[in-house]
């Protein structure tokens, strides 16, 4: 089951939720956690589990490479110092050789314990006898992913940026063996005919390479995987193929062995910071390089190749068995993980190693349905890079701080597990935890206001009944184990109960409009994401600041609109009433009250010309008890209302010679005046502006002074227009 809130709502008052659940249940939810000592079966029942020891601590950041010599000992490739470690059977640390380069990214050694190391970015293999180093080959390539001995006695390298692979008989001898077209051949492995397997990056090809007596050597397509990078082969002797592929690593090596370089200060590399993408898998199957990587060398200093692909949304790694039909199984896969390296263990189960936390997954591969994954462990490093499995047990390597850890038989005696923090959204209050079963486990919580816990959460509380932590918007439970009388306990599923704080409803937008007319402009209130008022008028628009009141020309039966716009935090029910207040009144008045609905419509006659201010609030109390239930309100700025047009008055005509002249004065009782004009005769409109330069007030005087006015009877009409479009008319007749 996935983690989810369980909402109790009470049938009988209609509430919505307050009281919720929190639940853990299941492998998938375990998973998301933190733990050290236990394992998580493929059932989801998480319990004490075998005990990952520390076998060795290194200086180096980093372990890149591990092999098993014939007397036991595993050796370590190091960076970002260039160190081969030899780690003896009691678990003695030497530091068998260092190398002028700052990373060794692949170890080999043949059946006499000879170790062969490869390192970058110089590309090159050197042989390591009794503590002395000696150069082998030069393969001239920036990286060496990966070496392997075959059948014939030859060494072969999987190299980059170039994707070539090199076989080696002899100190000095070597040649391209094959070129895949790819950038990185990052596996190399011989399944049990003794032809070559080879993984490759940035299209996630597998290769079976056959040599030709006489000629190339050619391959085929074993796989064309989903994701870009073929990280680990293991073939079984029933003819099978384990490949473990993921979404990338090679960017992040590339960049952490250049970074090295340029720190060290003693090495300088040439190579392309070429990207090279191949999309069709035949690509591979040329015999000559892919034209993308026909490059030069740019800088003295090494740049880390442009491979990484976004593999975003699909899985972020995966292992595939390919069976000798060439039938192709997902055996399991992660968005979350990358799958670093597998082992095959002498029961037919597979390892799985893994970079989240180090963790390590043992998977069923029979075929009677038992198949899963169950989590052994992990090794509390952020980074977990090899994995071996020999007659001596299982081996990691870990990065960050360079570890190897070896997986113990027996179980350990304890172990405890952190949940992920959870979020309840707003502050909420504790009920009880609830698992199942519980003994010989301890639950603590502890609870905090910021999604990462710090030093301002709450210290780990007990939590055996009712919990103790305080009151907070996030919460983490722990679970201590331990064994009791040779019994390990066990834990399917725990649930906490909260009740959050409830929240006010949020009034986003308040809009008043005059239906049926044109939008003349929009106040700006001190927050305009808070509301926004919209009036009328012939057309224009445009934005007044601060209080400036907003005016709705409205004919006789004009409609008023108000609407709004709310929501809750919590998704409560709301309910709404409406309000009104003139500017020259003090008390609000009820519009509509109790309101699911978030428009109402009013008649501006009903309201008379003036100032007006709209208030809405609303309320959750529907969703809340009484005494819980939140209210928020919103007022808009004022809103003018004008039906009226100007009172205008015309002075007594006078005749000067060839002109006239006329007083004209108006008036408004609402809103300021904006043009006046003339017509003679029923001609066109002439504008006229006020006598003092700027027609701007509710009353204005204006002159007017026509040139060249022709003689005998005429009509003059004077049309002065106010601030919401009502137009005052006077009629004079000129005898």
């Amino acid at each position: 089951m996935k983690p989810s809130i369980l909402l109790f709502v009470a049938a009988l008052s209609g509430a919505a939720a307050t009281t919720a659940t929190w639940e853990l249940d299941g492998y998938q939810d375990f998973l998301r956690g933190r733990l050290s000592g236990l394992s998580i079966t493929r059932d989801g029942k998480m319990t004490l589990g075998p005990r990952l020891l520390p076998v060795y601590t290194s200086d180096q950041s980093q372990i890149w490479s591990m092999a098993q010599a014939p007397d036991g000992s595993l050796y370590l490739g190091t960076g970002n110092r260039g160190r081969l470690i030899k780690v003896d059977t009691a678990g003695k640390g030497t530091v068998v050789w260092t190398a002028d380069q700052p990373v060794i990214f692949a170890l080999a050694i043949d059946r006499a314990g000879i170790v062969y190391a490869a390192t970058s970015p110089s590309g090159k293999i050197y042989r390591i006898e009794n503590g002395r180093a000696t150069e082998y080959f030069t393969a001239n390539e920036s990286y060496i992913w990966a070496l392997a001995f075959g059948p014939d006695g030859a060494l072969y390298a999987g190299t980059g940026q170039r994707g070539k692979i090199y076989r080696v008989t002899g100190t000095g001898q070597g040649a391209v063996y094959y070129e895949t077209g790819q950038a990185h051949v990052t596996a190399l492995a011989f399944d049990r005919q003794g032809q070559l397997l080879a993984g490759s990056e940035p299209n996630g090809i597998l290769y079976r390479i056959t040599a030709t007596p006489g000629g190339p050597a050619r391959a085929v397509v074993v796989y064309d995987a989903n994701l870009p990078e073929i990280r680990s082969i293991i073939p079984a002797s029933d003819g099978s193929i384990y490949v473990g592929a993921l979404g990338g690593s090679i960017a992040r090596q590339s960049a952490a062995a250049a970074a090295a370089a340029t720190s060290s200060g003693n090495v300088t590399v040439t190579s392309t910071g070429t990207s090279i993408t191949v999309t069709d898998a035949q690509a591979g199957l040329n015999q000559g390089p892919h034209p993308a990587q026909q490059a030069t060398a740019t800088s003295s200093l090494i740049t880390a190749p442009s491979t990484s692909t976004d593999v975003n949304g699909v899985e972020r790694s995966a292992l595939y068995k390919i069976s000798p039909d060439s039938t192709v199984e997902t055996l399991w896969s992660s968005k979350d993980e990358n799958l670093y390296d597998i082992a095959l263990e002498a029961s037919g189960t597979l390892l799985l190693l893994t970079d989240a936390q180090g963790r390590l997954y043992r998977l069923s591969t029979g075929t009677d349905g038992a198949r899963g994954a169950t989590l052994l462990g992990q090794a509390e490093q952020g980074d977990a890079t090899r994995l071996v499995n020999s007659s001596r047990g299982t081996f990691i390597a870990t990065g960050s701080v360079a570890k190897l850890l070896r997986l113990e038989n027996t179980s350990a005696p304890d172990g405890w597990f952190e949940s992920p923090v959870h979020d309840a959204g707003a502050v909420a209050r504790w009920g009880r935890l609830n698992a199942s079963p519980t003994s010989n486990i301890k639950f603590k919580t502890r609870t905090g206001n910021s999604a990462r816990p710090d030093s301002t959460w709450s210290e780990w509380a007990d939590a055996a009944a009712a919990i103790a932590s305080p009151a907070g918007r996030y919460i983490q439970w722990r679970a201590d184990f331990s064994m009791a009388n040779g019994v390990a306990p066990t834990l399917d599923r725990v649930s906490l109960a909260f009740v959050t704080r409830n929240t006010p409803p949020i009034i986003r937008s308040l809009s008043v409009s005059a239906q049926g007319v044109n939008l003349l402009k929009t106040s700006t209130p001190a927050n305009t994401n808070a509301f926004s008022i919209t009036v009328t008028d012939t057309g224009e628009t445009s934005t007044a600041a601060g209080t400036q009141a907003q005016v709705f020309p409205r004919p006789a039966g004009q409609q008023l609109q108000i609407s709004w716009q709310a929501d809750d935090p919590e998704g409560d029910r709301l309910l709404y009433s409406l309000y009104f207040r003139g500017d020259d009144e003090r008390d609000w008045k009820l519009l509509r009250a109790d309101s699911s609905e978030n428009t109402f419509t009013v008649d501006g006659d009903s309201l008379g010309d003036g100032r007006y201010y709209f208030r809405v609030t609303a309320s959750d109390r529907l969703s809340n008890p009484e005494a819980q239930a939140r209210q928020s309100e919103l007022v808009s700025p004022p809103v003018l209302i004008d039906s009226t047009p100007p009172e205008v008055k015309a002075g007594a005509p006078r005749r000067n010679a060839a002109s006239l002249e006329i007083d004209v004065t108006a008036e408004d009782r609402a809103s300021t005046l904006k043009r006046c004009e003339y017509s003679i005769d029923a001609k066109s409109w002439q504008p006229v502006e006020a006598s003092d330069g700027v027609t701007d007030s509710a009353r204005e005087t204006f002159m007017l002074r026509i040139a060249n006015f022709p003689a005998g009877e005429h009509v003059l009409v004077v049309r002065v227009y106010d601030a919401a479009g009502n137009a005052g008319l006077v009629r004079v007749v000129i005898p």
